[in-house]
């Protein structure tokens, strides 16, 4: 073993692993809309959950972020922890693909068919096609696809890099001798765990295994243990993702770990039973990438076959583990766990901010309803109410922008921007709701009485503005761009409202008919009334422009003001008629 051996080696590694994650890159980008689609989808059904945990793997190619996004979703209150219980199972067995890959460097056949397979081949052709998607396609789903395809094939080098640098060590005895040590399950399975963690991949490490068995050198007996350890080993990134969340999430983590040492102990437990009582042939033999690939596999479908009916009892176990405390636990609307993924993360982002555009809505109502009736347990909600709209847009404008950071996709890109614009608007709203509040409490505290003519015009704009933001707050939670084109007309109708009462609230002034207090009450009114329906008209139009990737709102509303379609200015007119002042 020289110094060249070893520098093969590392080299080799390194571009294994840098191959990884490129191909999981691109694989996440890739697939961002699969993943929001199956996050959708997730139900309190086990077996459901298990063929997402397998399905979402299979996409991303990587148990370890599986898992973690996992402990962020239950961390996030997105998923109960026993949902998670199947997908995490589910996981296990979807990672045993990149091993099945990876044995294709055990093709020996002279068939000119299953040479194309080799990855010295292989490689170099899948490698063509991803410089060739990335360098001519000006679409960026064909560009992921082929940062998937370069990813691939840049694995399949350092694979074979490793193989060739170790295969000398099949000469060296010392080498030999090293692995029979690892013959003891124990050591083996701690080998296995330690090589892991290190590395935090089981993929990889399963990987560097199958390019050791180039040397000949490694049995079943050898590898088996190893593989066991390996299993084990992946689950410190999960652990590691648990530190500093809540006590679900760190119980979703436990879940992992107890899974696969449950499974590890049977599994060895029921081999060795076997080998002592009947004589197992292949033990001593030479294992290669594809036996490798076959026992992986074997143990996470045996684990998850063993422990798939006692998912309760895994549950009762992590909490058991991780006991709850009597204080109330504070779930982390947010996580930054699920920036790993950032369709993901930009699909909650999505959920919490519908979240506010619901409260600010409900703020605003219950303002308005205190301009006729003063009641102060209602006052104090909307300003404990404002006070969580708050929260929610410094959070959420926080992490959108780590969100926009990261590589992402067109359509997400659009969506990260869309949500930054709204959630604005939405604090706004709720900051007029306070408004309102408070010119209630004006009119309560030093009781104002307001003339039946004002009265009616009060109830006539209240109606309004009801109306719009109950409008816009639908068309935003389901994305509907034709109701958001409802919202501009209304807008202008309130404009023109706003414009009426005005004058008719001079009027009353100079008549004596209206105090001074009286007016000046009347005329915050207006104005909060008016900057409400004006946040409304931005948020549509935000939804409207989105698809164009343009957020230009003075050149859209100009547009519609001059060049007004015939569908505008008969909502127009419909307005105007429902709203007459």
């Amino acid at each position: 073993m020289t110094i060249f051996t070893v520098i093969g080696l590392l080299g080799g590694l390194s571009v294994f692993l840098y191959g990884m994650k490129l191909m999981g890159d691109g694989l996440e980008k890739s697939s961002g809309n699969q993943l929001k689609a199956f996050l959708g989808k997730l139900t309190k059904n086990p077996f459901q959950g298990l063929l997402l945990g397998i399905a979402v793997t299979g996409i991303i190619q990587s148990s370890s972020a599986t898992t973690v996004m996992v402990v962020g979703f239950v961390n996030s209150g997105i998923m109960e922890l026993s949902q998670s219980i199947g997908i995490i199972m589910g996981a296990n067995i979807g990672t045993t693909v990149t091993a099945w890959l990876l044995s294709l460097t055990g093709i020996t056949s002279d068939n000119v068919i299953l040479q194309l397979f080799k990855p010295a081949n292989l490689s170099l052709i899948v490698a063509a096609g991803g410089i060739l998607l990335v360098m001519v396609s000006k679409n960026s789903k064909r560009r992921d696809i082929g940062g998937v395809l370069l990813g691939f094939s840049i694995l399949m080098i350092g694979m074979e890099l490793m193989s060739d640098a170790v295969k000398p060590l099949a000469d060296v005895p010392e080498f030999t001798n090293i692995l029979t040590i690892f013959s003891n399950p124990i050591l083996g399975v701690l080998m296995g765990a330690l090589l892991t963690a290190v590395i935090q991949s089981s993929s990889a490490s399963v990987g560097i295994l199958q390019a050791l068995s180039a040397t000949g050198s490694i049995t079943y007996q050898t590898a088996i243990p190893i593989i066991m350890g390996q299993n084990i080993g992946t689950c410190i990134t999960a652990i590691l993702s648990s530190i500093g969340t809540n006590k679900n999430a760190k119980r979703a983590a436990v879940v992992h770990l107890s899974f696969n040492i449950i499974g590890t102990v049977a599994f060895l437990t029921l081999y060795y039973i076997i080998r002592a009582t009947v004589t197992l042939p292949f033990v001593n033999n030479t294992i290669n990438a594809a036996g490798i690939a076959i026992v992986h596999t074997t143990f996470n479908v045996f684990s998850t076959a063993i422990m798939f009916p006692f998912i309760r009892q895994l549950e009762k176990l992590a909490y058991m583990i991780i006991k709850s405390d009597k204080n109330t636990e504070a779930t982390q609307l947010l996580d930054k766990r699920l920036l790993l993924n950032p369709s993901v993360a930009i699909e909650q982002c999505k959920l919490i901010t519908n979240k506010m555009a619901e409260l600010a809505e409900s703020n605003l109502l219950a303002s308005l309803s205190l301009i006729k009736s003063f009641d102060q347990k209602k006052a104090d909600l909307i300003r404990q109410n404002e006070n969580s709209v708050d929260y929610y847009e410094d959070n959420l404008g926080t992490y959108l922008v780590k969100v926009s950071q990261k590589s992402l996709t067109v359509d997400d890109s659009r969506e990260a921007s869309n949500l930054l614009h709204c959630i604005g608007d939405f604090e706004r709203i709720s900051d007029h709701a306070v408004n309102l509040l408070e010119v209630a409490e004006e009119i309560h505290i030093k009781k104002v009485e307001f003339s039946p003519a004002a009265q009616e015009e009060i109830g006539i704009l209240s109606d309004a503005i009801s109306e719009i933001l109950h409008n816009t707050v639908q068309a935003f939670l389901q994305e509907d761009i034709n109701s958001a084109k409802t919202i501009e007309p209304l807008e202008q109708v309130i404009d023109k409202i706003r414009y009426v009462l005005r004058d008719r609230h001079v009027a009353r002034l100079q008549s004596g008919e209206c105090t001074i207090t009286a007016g000046f009450i009347f005329s915050d009114y207006l104005n909060n009334c008016e900057r409400v329906a004006d946040h409304c008209s931005n948020i549509a139009v935000s939804l409207i422009k989105l698809p164009e990737d343009s957020f230009d709102t003075h050149e859209y509303l100009r547009n519609v003001k001059t060049h007004g379609e015939a569908s505008f200015d008969e909502q127009y007119s419909q307005y105007l008629k429902k709203y007459s002042v």
